[in-house]
Order: C-alpha cells, then structure tokens, then sequence
C-alpha cells in the first residue's frame, strides 16, 4: 500500500514470485459460513490417478468456499450410474451426494461424467459430462464444482475462473501470474527485470491490461492471453498508468500526466483515440468503470484528502461518494453494481471496506493493517485483496458478509496486485 497519496498516481504496490515451483498459491480457509451445507462428494470411479484428481478438486473447491461440509460417503464404490441409499446418507448427515466417473473417450481424451442428488427428496438435481484431456483434469473437477454451488447455493460458482496477481523475488525478479481461483496451475504472462503493477482482466477474459517499468517509464500494455502478443494501450510523456476496463471491451480509462498532473482519461484498447475525462488541481486516479458504464469511479485529493468520486464516462463534473473517514481509497464495483469494495484507513491501518451505495452504509471487512487492491468474485460473493503478514505480502478473499476468510500465499515472494478474472465464455 502507498502510505503518501502523492506517489499513488505512478507507484502502485508490486509483487511476486521467481521459481514457477513455487509460484503455486496455497490456500488457507480461517473461516466459514454460519451455515454450511452437508454434501458427500463420493470417491469418482474409472482411472484411479485421474478419479483422485477429479475428487480431490472437487472437494477442495467446496470446502475453500467456506459454505459447505463435507460429510464422509457411506457407500464405496459410487459412481453416477449407482443406486443411492437416501437413507444411509442421511443418516450420515448429508443433504446432497455427487457421485460420478471418469472414462475413456474414442479419441483418446476423458469424459468425466457425476450426478448430483438431494438426498431428502430422494431426487437428482443435476448431471454433466464433460470431455476434457489429462492436462486439464482440474478444470473438468472446477466446472463439476461450479454445477454442485449454483446447484445447492442459488448462484454461479467461480471455482472455473482464474485469478491474476503479480510476484516480486529478490530486488529485480517480477513475474505476473496467472492462476487457477484455487491458486493452482500458476503460468507465468510475463516476467522482466522492472516492477509490473495494475493487471486489468477484459470483460471476455481473453487479454489483461496492465503497466510495465521495463522502458524505465509506466506504460499501458494489453496482453492477449492467447498468443502471448501485446500492444502499447498508453505511452504517452510522463506516467501512464491505472488501466481499467469499459464493459464493452473497448477502452480503457487511464491515468496520464501529459498534460501535468494526474488527470483521468480515456483509450480504446489499441492506443487510439485519447479522450480527457475531467480535470482537477490535484491528484485522480484508480479508475474503475461501473459495471452498466455509466460512471467511472476514481481517487482523487481534489478536497484535500483522499476520497472516492465517480465522474459520468462521457464527462462532466465528479461528484464525492465517500465522506466518512480522511481516507478513502481504490474503488472497485460489485458485478451488480450495488456496492463498492475500497481501502479505508480506520484505526491507523488500511483496511478492506464496503459500502452499500443504496444507503450508503460502510461496513468494514478485516482487521489487517495493510490491505489494498480489493477485487471482487464475478458472483459478488467474495472480495480478493492484498495485504500484509509478517512483512510479506499476501493474498486474501473475504466474503462480503466478513464470514469467510481464505489466505493465499506464496512459498517464497511477495504476492500483490491481484485481480479476479471473469466468468470464462
């Protein structure tokens, strides 16, 4: 976190990792719902090396999600084509039982197929099948999570999506990452010798935005995570930093100094046609678009303290969203646009809040002295921060009702600057 607002336009927190063995996120569940739901993931069948990877993810995605319990099965072996016996079940406790396989395809590949029962209504509720290859055993067992929580929670799961974040290894190692949301299969998109601050996902998932030192300047680059191949967005005089996505996909709200001081604009996501957004005496910056489009949200000390504004995404004059506390900082939206997730100094620490903009209520989420880059779950349901522990950086998700807290860190780096990516199309 930048403590002194004035280095906040250009200098934005970096972080993380130089080894890709140990660039894997684990993850750490300090807490749970208050009620969680009884589910028995049975033991998949077929393959035993790929029905453990299957299971393992399975039941990891649940449990990590802090919403449910996983309740030992009572029959063994078990797999989608199998009779269920309700009453052992709920004898064990459970509400609901997925079971399922994994077998061979004709062209080599898996299909990994599970059903999903309710165990008091003696009913299935869901079934799926998915054709995938042994790389990608993981992503089959987080789309069968995904299909068990929006099952069993009334809401899409984000088991499938993947998370971006940045890790710093000694004085002048910086790779961005990209992981799986449990943190796994983490790839490197970039590494180079200069800090990378501000990854951006697009709204389709396909390219991340973000600023690169490496010309020994801030610069807006967009990445296709597809070929690997990028373009300049923003190399304008002085800093370009802070990049955001429209929901369309197709520009990107800036912060430059070109024309002194930092000041908000707009870009289309090649570079072309720069648009001034709106003009202060002091700083702007942290764009972030609101999910209709209509405003964007930013930073600013034009009052004399750091507080939130939102500005039309046509222009015109910023109107103040924030007014409790001297600090207030980092504006993130809800997918639904109903609440905003910021950094509010309470207490002497910075600390992850959110305020209901309805009723503009604030409740504060964690008591960590050092959090920043809040990003919210595409369901909404959970908020990823950095923060700080024991002097190294590290990642945390909390939910936002404060109920569940994960930690997920890094064996050897500072992790920083994440950013939840969007469903995957």
């Amino acid at each position: 976190m930048i403590r002194n607002f004035r280095q906040f336009a250009v200098f934005c927190t970096c972080a993380v990792v130089s080894l890709a063995a140990q660039a894997q996120l684990s993850i750490e569940v300090t807490g749970a719902g208050a009620n969680r739901i009884p589910v028995t993931i049975a033991d998949f069948g077929g393959d035993a090396g790929s029905a453990r990877a299957i299971t393992t993810v399975v039941r990891g995605d649940l449990e990590r999600s802090g919403l449910f319990k996983l309740v030992e099965q009572a029959q063994s072996p078990l797999t989608e084509a199998s009779s269920i016996d309700f009453a052992a079940a709920r004898s064990r406790g459970a509400d609901a039982v997925a079971a399922g396989s994994i077998g061979a395809t004709a062209d080599g590949r898996h299909e990994a197929r599970f059903r999903l029962h309710d165990t008091n209504k003696q009913a299935q509720l869901a079934g799926a099948a998915f054709v995938t290859s042994t790389p990608l055993l993981r992503a089959a067992g987080h789309r069968i999570a995904d299909v068990i929580y929006e099952k069993l929670i009334g809401e899409p799961g984000v088991f499938s999506t993947r998370i971006a974040y940045v890790v710093k290894a000694g004085v002048n190692r910086f790779q961005l990452q990209i992981a799986d949301a449990d943190g796994q299969n983490a790839q490197a998109a970039l590494i180079s010798k200069e800090p990378i601050i501000s990854p951006s996902w697009s709204p389709d998932g396909t390219r991340l935005a973000y600023v690169s030192f490496e010309n020994k300047k801030p610069v807006v680059y967009v990445h296709s995570l597809a070929t690997g191949k990028r373009t300049v967005a923003a190399n304008f005089k002085g800093s370009n930093s802070a990049p955001a996505w429209s929901p369309d996909g197709r520009r990107l709200a800036v912060v430059l100094t070109k024309d002194g001081g930092s000041q908000l604009f707009t870009v289309g996501a090649d570079g072309s046609g720069v648009q001034r957004l709106a003009s202060s005496g002091g700083i702007d910056t942290e764009p972030q678009y609101s999910p209709d489009g209509q405003f964007i949200y930013f930073t600013s000390d034009r009052g004399g303290s750091p507080q939130i504004y939102r500005v039309s995404s046509s222009g015109g004059t910023p109107q103040r969203v924030t007014f409790e506390g001297s600090y207030n900082v980092t504006p993130r939206l809800s997918p639904d646009g109903r609440s905003m997730a910021f950094i509010s100094r309470r207490d002497g620490g910075f600390r992850l809040a959110v305020m209901d903009l309805a009723s503009k209520q604030v409740q504060v989420l964690t008591d960590s002295n050092k959090d920043e880059s809040p990003s919210f779950a595409p369901n909404g349901r959970m908020i990823l921060i950095a923060t700080e522990i024991g002097g190294r950086g590290v990642l945390s998700a909390v939910s936002v009702d404060g109920r569940i807290k994960q930690r997920l860190s890094v064996a050897a780096g500072d992790v920083r600057e994440p950013a939840w990516g969007p469903y995957q199309k």
